[in-house]
């Protein structure tokens, strides 16, 4: 398969277009109920909509819960040929501030420390990120220190229209029907809840959602979130003596009940963890939730029942009614679903090494829209957009790896034809 001739003015083109995108505030809340979670997110999916037309793309749609769907028309003689899609989520994650990006473009990068906010200092350095180092002679695309870049996932949106864009046109590129979709939602796991798999019609698609270059991701953690409530009893604290119950207190205590080595930064490969990602308290009420993961099946129900058992502990210790919790499973290892469709990875993997990648093959810690759209009927693995630091102002992007990925995309639309 020969290289893509991808030009200067396509790399700008991609560049452009990402800067574009996050500029966006589109970040999700997990305590909204409606789909988009959050109004912002409808200018991701408004504009998403209105580029996909604009470039031309066949059946572009936008459903009333923000979904965007369009096509890349084939051009091959044969009508019969295989639909492979490929999926990116818009919205940006609720852990760190994702309003006013001030995205920052550091070409040839040298190496060293970047300042990337000469008023407050903050510093983005090799010595506490040593992935740094692999992108020296590069172009870094950086935070100013004070958001999320949010180049989970708009990076992988970047690439997909950009791929989408570069196949309209080179028409003497032949390929099938190639199918996108833009979700919103996917950062706190509901980005594939109303997904239209049926009228999306690919017999398999990738998200483009994974981290440094190379990744090529088919097994991921089973996924849970936890929600505990702690109820405690607030009265003057003068006349306090035997009647206040201190939920920020009990909350405390609850925290320490879980094991304090199998958390996020405790823990790697195949090892499941316990993640506070949240606590909220006063007096009265205290609510702390958590996400619980494990690559095997049978430790993550384990580690659901555990959960579960130490709110009955406490119960017991405090009085029944003092704590209760809920759990909600998020998504599934989609390992199982590829069973027997080998191909689909085969596939993404040539694609990497025709574009001069190499493929790091490895399971994810964490998961993707692909994770659910798997156990949906659509197996969707989970190939790299590049960036690195995701959820926080220490995110950064390097454009040559988002140039790769465009490259995989319009690789693996060449491969798919008619099997």
């Amino acid at each position: 398969m020969t290289t893509i001739d991808f030009t200067l003015e396509w790399k700008l083109k991609l560049q452009n277009r990402f800067l574009k995108y996050v500029k966006i505030y589109s970040t999700s809340d997990p305590e909204s109920d409606e789909t988009p979670s959050t109004p912002q997110q409808w200018d991701m999916a408004n504009l998403l909509f209105a580029e996909l037309n604009d470039l031309g793309l066949s059946d572009v749609s936008i459903d009333e819960n923000g979904y965007v769907y369009g096509y890349v028309p084939s051009n091959l003689e044969n009508d019969d040929e295989t639909v492979v899609g490929f999926i990116s989520h818009y919205d940006t994650s609720p852990d760190f501030n994702g309003e006013g990006v001030n995205p920052q473009i550091w070409d040839d990068y040298d190496g060293k420390d970047l300042l990337l906010n000469k008023e407050t200092g903050f510093t983005l350095s090799p010595a506490k990120f040593k992935s740094m180092k692999d992108y020296v002679g590069k172009t870094l695309i950086t935070t100013d220190g004070t958001t999320l870049l949010g180049a989970d996932d708009k990076a992988g949106v970047a690439e997909i229209v950009t791929a989408a864009e570069f196949l309209m046109a080179h028409p003497d590129i032949k390929h099938g029907k190639i199918a996108l979709g833009f979700t919103p939602d996917e950062e706190i796991g509901r980005g594939a809840h109303k997904f239209d798999v049926e009228k999306f019609g690919a017999e398999w698609a990738y998200t483009m959602d994974g981290g440094e270059i190379g990744e090529l991701e088919f097994e991921n953690f089973n996924a849970a979130g936890a929600v505990v409530k702690i109820h405690g009893l607030s009265v003057h604290p003068g006349y306090a003596f035997g009647q206040m119950v201190n939920a920020s207190l009990l909350a405390a205590e609850f925290i320490k009940m879980l094991p304090e080595n199998e958390t996020p930064s405790t823990t790697k490969g195949f090892e499941g963890f316990y993640h506070l990602t949240d606590l909220k308290s006063d007096v009265s009420e205290a609510k702390i939730q958590y996400i619980i993961r494990d690559h095997d099946s049978e430790k993550f129900d384990a580690r659901k029942q555990f959960m579960a058992q130490k709110v009955a502990e406490f119960n017991k210790k405090f009085g029944e009614g003092t704590a209760e919790i809920e759990i909600k499973e998020q998504y599934r290892n989609m390992k199982q679903q590829f069973e027997g469709k080998m191909h689909i990875i085969d596939i993404a993997e040539q694609a990497l090494k025709d574009a001069n990648v190499e493929p790091k093959i490895k399971a994810i810690r964490g998961g993707t829209d692909g994770a659910q759209l798997s156990y949906m009927g659509l197996p969707c693995p989970n190939i790299f957009a590049g960036g690195l630091n995701f959820h926080g102002p220490y995110e950064y992007v390097c454009l040559e790896s988002m140039e790769k990925a465009v490259k995989v995309i319009v690789n693996i639309a060449k491969a798919v034809k008619k099997r």
